[in-house]
């Protein structure tokens, strides 16, 4: 295309937000015209089944729940008014206990106010809050955060030895909806055990957010937690940022919860058009299935050039992954589908992976997020007339016409500026998009049957070892042979020696004979 040609393609399809100051550029990704007329009858039915999942339709069937995000942004659209109070009333319980935590109302037991935040969960129950911290809290937070969101010992050392002896004055909130994920509750037990080291009382420093009558919600009342906020069956946790699950830790740290809010719900309002050019989401999901054929067939690389926004691909990950992998459509056919998402941050990225994503295999689509404000301070000129800024923005637009020179497609999204407001627009233009792109592709976005699976199969493990461990005290030593052989046989022969070699690292079983390399020639004990 000639320079006039592309000006003409990106003034055709540039999408703008005058309330959001958002801007939505796809003219560089090569769809065609008869492509985007061939796309808008299956977008109606997008459309359709969007209004019946904020109608309250069933969305989740393996468990029987509505799916009702949407609603924690706009109430007044939840199917019940039950609902509808409950997330007002959650709304302001989180902004009282936040105001009595702040002001030194609530306290901890050795006085003073609280200084530190420790937020346990996994997977979008950590993702959210992380994003969202790194993004908006600001330089000098009420509570500083840090997270617990893995079962790795090393790394709740590390975070416990941070807090070191501050300790004391650390809030800790919990998040699990059912009580029994094993990663949050091994946290949870962990971080128990720590604060009774030094002879804290854990509860009085505790703050759950559950499921009703959940394991958690029991434990928390049983115990005297300082608070315990609700988290709804109809909330998936890649969708919980707006509920308590990120709207606590947020708040706590001084973030603006209500702006966030609100830009959601004007971004939800924008994705409700049923006229493409004017619906953001709609664009985004039509993209999407062009750049991969509608099977994923190319990975969508994130690249948002602001500090800020660095986590930003991670949170698309699980929240495009989680919804979008999946084996059967919802016919019940194997179709395999998924989008991989990966990302860094810009400029990093022109010394990382651009290399390959110019000249490398075209197995990508590439996303830049651009922030139009660069600093809140008065800039620091570089050269005469020129910041840092101006270089950041230089190499995006840069890197942007690199790649396109390359046929290499990319989509491009501006926003003035990353505040409250804003991120949660962004938060909710892809959960639309999500929404949107699983329509087109007649799959389920909300079930994850290969999360359940894994969970199973990690079960299974620890009951094997388990089984070995047993095996091992009631004897004065035996080869792998012969424990695989006492707990499953041949079938196990591998997951026990992976089990052993673990214990073995860890000073819990005995080398008797042999060694690692030859695993025939083992012989243990406890």
């Amino acid at each position: 295309m000639t320079a006039a040609q592309l000006w003409q393609r990106y003034r055709e399809w540039l999408y703008f937000h005058p309330g959001l100051g958002l801007y939505l550029d796809i003219s560089r990704v090569r769809f065609t015209d008869e492509f985007m007329a061939s796309i808008a009858p299956k977008l109606v039915v997008a459309y359709d089944e969007m209004d019946q999942l904020e109608g309250g339709a069933i969305a989740n069937p393996d468990e029987q729940r509505m799916v009702g995000h949407y609603w924690l942004r706009a109430p007044e659209l939840a199917p019940t008014q039950e609902i509808a109070a409950g997330i007002e009333q959650t709304i302001a319980d989180i902004e009282a206990f936040v105001e009595r935590v702040h002001s030194g109302q609530i306290f901890p037991p050795t006085g003073g106010k609280f200084t530190d935040l420790l937020a346990i969960g996994i997977g979008g129950s950590a993702l959210g809050p992380q994003f969202v911290s790194v993004a908006l809290a600001p330089d000098r937070p009420p509570l500083a955060i840090h997270f617990i969101d893995n079962s790795d010992p090393d790394g709740i050392d590390r975070v416990l030895n941070q807090l070191d002896n501050r300790l004391s004055t650390t809030l800790v909130t919990v998040t699990s909806k059912s009580g029994g994920t094993p990663e949050p509750r091994n946290g949870m037990k962990e971080v128990k055990a720590a604060f009774a080291n030094v002879g804290l009382d854990f509860a009085a420093h505790a703050v759950a957010i559950t499921g009703e009558n959940s394991k958690l919600e029991q434990l928390a009342q049983a115990e005297g937690w300082l608070a315990t906020f609700p988290m709804d069956d109809w909330v998936g946790g890649r969708t919980s940022e707006f509920s308590a699950v990120g709207l606590v830790p947020a708040a706590l740290q001084g973030v603006e919860i209500r702006a966030m809010l609100a830009g959601a719900k004007e971004m939800d309002e924008a994705t409700r058009s049923r006229e493409l050019k004017q619906n953001p989401a709609a664009l985004l999901a039509a993209c999407w299935y062009w750049t991969g054929d509608g099977k994923g067939q190319k990975d969508m690389v994130v690249l948002p050039y602001k500090d800020r926004l660095m986590l930003f691909s991670r949170y698309l990950q699980q929240l495009i992954m989680e919804s979008l992998g999946k084996e059967l459509d919802r016919a019940g056919n194997v179709v395999n589908q998924g989008i991989a998402v990966y990302g860094n941050k810009g400029s990093t990225d022109q010394h990382a992976y651009v290399q390959q994503l110019r000249e490398g295999v075209n197995n990508f689509f590439a996303t830049f997020i651009e922030v139009l404000e660069d600093r809140s301070q008065p800039a620091v000129e570089l050269e005469p007339g020129i910041t840092s800024g101006d270089y950041l923005t230089g190499f995006l637009l840069g890197t942007r016409k690199a790649l396109h020179d390359k046929h290499r497609d990319s989509i491009t999204i501006a926003i003035p500026r990353a505040d409250a407001r804003r991120v949660g627009a962004l938060i909710a233009l892809y959960e639309r998009a999500v929404g949107f792109y699983a329509s087109l592709i007649n799959i389920n976005a909300y079930h994850q049957p290969g999360v359940e699976a894994g969970k199973k199969a990690a079960a299974t493990v620890l009951e094997l070892q388990q089984q070995v461990m047993q095996a091992l005290a009631g004897s004065d030593g035996m080869s792998l042979e012969q424990l695989a052989a006492a707990v499953g046989g041949d079938e196990a022969i591998e997951t026990c020696y992976q089990i052993l070699r673990h214990l073995a690292a860890n000073d819990r079983v005995r080398v008797l004979a042999g060694d690692w390399g030859q695993p025939e020639s083992l012989k243990l004990s406890v």
